[in-house]
């Protein structure tokens, strides 16, 4: 795996990029690189929306059948759960009907239960929940 990221040659904030999955169960691995929060005033809101957009539009030229995606930036990042759930869930319900070939799956993988209810309410509130 760290030989095919370091073959990507970098991957710049709000773009992403696909590797093979090799071992994993996952048949390919989509690395999407989110922003680093650092008050709102340098674009974060879309550099984040960016590589969930640019992560969906490689999984469709792939013809991924889903695609799966942690709470991008929420961590080290430190860029707001509340506000990343909701730019996540927009931009993948304003971009899946412009792909060719939408991934049928989509996951938020959301490894607290607070970011699970983030999300989730965020679905709701599109009535997607």
């Amino acid at each position: 795996m760290k030989e095919a990221c370091r073959a990507l040659g970098g991957c710049p904030t709000g773009e992403a990029k696909i590797t093979p999955g090799f071992n994993m169960t996952a048949r390919h691995v989509v690395h999407a690189v989110g922003p680093r929060w650092r008050g709102g005033e340098r674009g974060e809101d879309a550099l984040l929306a960016s590589c969930y957009r640019r992560a969906l539009e490689i999984a469709a030229e792939h013809r991924l059948a889903s695609i799966a995606f942690p709470a991008i930036s929420t961590g080290v990042y430190g860029f707001s759960a509340e506000r990343a759930a909701e730019i996540a869930v927009a931009t993948v319900v304003e971009t899946l009907p412009k792909l060719s070939a939408p991934p049928s799956r989509v996951i938020f993988c959301c490894f607290s239960q607070s970011s699970a209810d983030l999300h989730r309410a965020a679905l709701g509130r599109r009535g997607l929940a």
